[in-house]
């Protein structure tokens, strides 16, 4: 099966807010052989999404598989809080593109 990226693979990849300190992202797959393939790559872990997003592994809250759902989450502290000033993205919608192009073999 060749390499593909995040965004190929996955039904859904988004990001939204979790509380006025924290951001969560969610990766839905449709099938579970393609949630199976992401899961068993080992390419989505703690520290090399930290540094994707440019956070220390502390500031992971979650980073798991949920096979019920055919899901990853991933939870990280927020680097502002929800409606300071500057804010960029109160409702923590945008923040999931750098997931999209994660290569997975």
């Amino acid at each position: 099966m060749p390499e593909a990226s995040l965004r190929q693979l996955a039904k859904v990849v988004r990001s939204k807010n979790s509380g006025p300190f924290e951001i969560t992202f969610d990766v839905i797959f449709d099938r579970k052989d393609v949630y199976e393939r992401v899961r068993d790559s080992d390419v989505l872990q703690a520290e090399r999404l930290a540094q994707i997003y440019g956070v220390g592994v502390n500031d992971v809250i979650t980073c798991m598989f949920f096979e019920p759902a055919l899901a990853f989450k991933l939870t990280l502290r927020r680097t502002w809080g929800q409606g300071t000033t500057g804010e960029r993205d109160t409702f923590g919608a945008q923040q999931h593109a750098p997931l999209l192009d994660i290569r997975i073999p």
